[in-house]
């Protein structure tokens, strides 16, 4: 027996969304520009891994599933599904009468294409679909999901952008350079992408779904913090992300612009090789916990924008369990880092990127402050994001990386997608986004039975667990989750400020 379920899961987290006036009230039409602090790496779901894409690319293509801003897990390209009484079998039905931009029609062959190529070509994200053993055509809007045993959260991971469909055509015909040319069946077409400047959509007046209202919306990559806040107060932008806090309340004091403060399912954190020393001593990663302080940077840099963190992943996540925080102490870290054979201090190597995340580049000069003051010299090593990441994804007997800064949203709202993907000994790179290879054969099997588990309760209890055993490991300095502070001219209205940390054009539209 089998049961339809068409909303299928409630995530409860505050955020804020600047919901459109009645269409009528609308002005359509206009070109609305919004800048970004980094460029996207690809916008080929089998190629992507960050933010940026993915906020460009769900304006050009969509999932089977979409995670509403209060979010709700609703179908999308999907209308519902049906899951097994066992929960190893999910039918998928589509919605008709979709097309790409290209004119390909939407259907179950195209659906199983995706998630094939997503899994064979081995994608940075495919261990979101890598529970499902069989995807078989059984009409043509029906698609099947086999596994061998149960995949607790996949209707979650198929809301996911980087499990957006592409057009099979398109995949053909740019082979190779279907990154810089992606075709989907969202209600924007792209145009075109100046690398390290900026992305264009335009509006697909053929979309399936309600059209936008903007003629087209231009994705501007402006890295410093400083600069996308004067474009932003000349109007050379409508809209910008990542706002310093510092500069909030001169925003805010301009009569033509306001900031939107959103809640955000990022973690940052500092990432350490716990493969080889100095940190594959342990007693050496927690000296770096005790060493930073990681309260005085939310209050006094991001001026209390942000949570000192309590956990690897933030309280809004769904198997979220907080621990006892590794209070600031530079006489523990001292008296650890001597235990381990560094009392005359240590060396290391310490990437970091500048305008992905909030006051990035100042965090994460405070923490190389911190860390000297223990005996700890950071050679800092700042890369533009899409080398930083390039050099980041390498095995670990390749890695040049001691320490790096990261984020990492788990923006499908379950703790899988924070957990597994980042401390599962799978997922070490080049194979996943594990950049700290921590290998421990105990969470290895916490975080596979909780994928395995239907059950709420054991997931919980197995997610408690497992990261008990992350927090006292320290494969990371733990340092805070964000908000998204967004800047916005008054004229435009209807933006989505999304806690996937996204801002989503859909139902933007300029106000006289």
């Amino acid at each position: 027996m089998k049961r339809k379920i068409l909303l299928v899961l409630i995530l409860v987290f505050a955020l804020t969304v600047v919901a459109p006036m009645a269409a009528a009230q609308a002005r359509h039409g206009g070109d609305l520009d919004i800048a970004f602090g980094t460029d996207p790496e690809s916008l080929d779901p089998k190629e992507a891994s960050s933010s940026p894409a993915a906020m460009v690319m769900l304006h050009v293509m969509e999932a089977l599933f979409d995670m509403t801003p209060e979010g709700e897990i609703v179908p999308l390209l999907a209308e519902g599904y049906e899951a097994s009484e066992d929960g190893t079998v999910y039918d998928i039905f589509l919605n008709e009468g979709i097309e790409f931009h290209d004119g390909t029609y939407f259907d179950a062959e195209v659906v199983k294409f995706n998630l094939d190529r997503l899994v064979d070509e081995e994608a940075p994200f495919s261990f979101l679909i890598d529970g499902v053993d069989h995807v078989e055509v059984i009409d043509d809007y029906t698609v099947r999901l086999s596994m061998d045993e149960p995949f607790a959260p996949i209707i979650a991971h198929l809301s996911h952008d980087f499990i957006s469909m592409v057009s099979p055509n398109a995949v053909e015909e740019y082979g190779d350079d279907f990154g810089m040319n992606p075709v989907g069946t969202g209600p924007f077409v792209f145009e075109e992408w100046s690398r390290g400047e900026r992305v264009v959509l335009s509006r697909n007046d053929n979309y399936w779904g309600y059209n936008a209202y903007v003629d087209t919306v231009t994705f501007h990559v402006v890295p410093e913090d400083s600069t996308r806040v004067v474009m932003l107060e000349t109007g050379e932008v409508d809209a910008a992300m990542r706002i310093p806090p510092r500069d909030t309340a001169r925003v805010d004091g301009d009569p033509n612009l306001h900031v939107v403060n959103t809640s955000s399912l990022r973690t940052i954190y500092v990432g350490m090789h716990n493969q080889r020393e100095p940190f594959n001593d342990v007693r050496v990663r927690r000296a770096v916990n005790y060493a930073v302080n990681n309260v005085s940077i939310v209050e006094n840099i991001m001026d209390g924008a942000g949570r000192p963190s309590d956990a690897p992943i933030s309280p809004d996540i769904f198997g979220y369990s907080a621990q006892e925080r590794y209070e600031f102490n530079p006489y523990r870290a001292r008296e650890l880092l001597a235990e381990a054979g560094y009392e005359d201090g240590l060396e290391v190597d310490f990437y970091y990127p500048a305008g992905r995340y909030m006051m990035d580049e100042t965090i994460a000069q405070a923490v190389q402050s911190q860390l000297a003051d223990v005996g700890i010299d950071a050679n800092m090593i700042n890369l533009e994001w899409t080398t930083y990441l390039e050099t980041l994804d390498q095995a670990p007997e390749e890695a040049d990386h001691d320490m790096y800064l990261l984020g990492w949203g788990t923006v499908t709202g379950d703790a899988d997608y924070g957990l597994y993907a980042l401390f599962h000994s799978s997922q070490w790179a080049p194979l996943g986004n594990d950049y700290s290879y921590l290998g421990n054969e105990e969470v290895d099997e916490l975080l596979d039975k909780a994928r395995v588990t239907p059950d709420v309760d054991a997931r919980l209890a197995a997610y408690e667990e497992a990261i008990e055993i992350i927090w006292d490991q320290a494969p990371w300095i733990f340092l805070h989750s964000e908000v998204q502070l967004d800047g916005v001219n008054n004229r435009v209205e209807g933006l989505i400020h999304h806690p996937r940390e996204n801002i989503i054009a859909t139902e933007a539209y300029f106000v006289e």
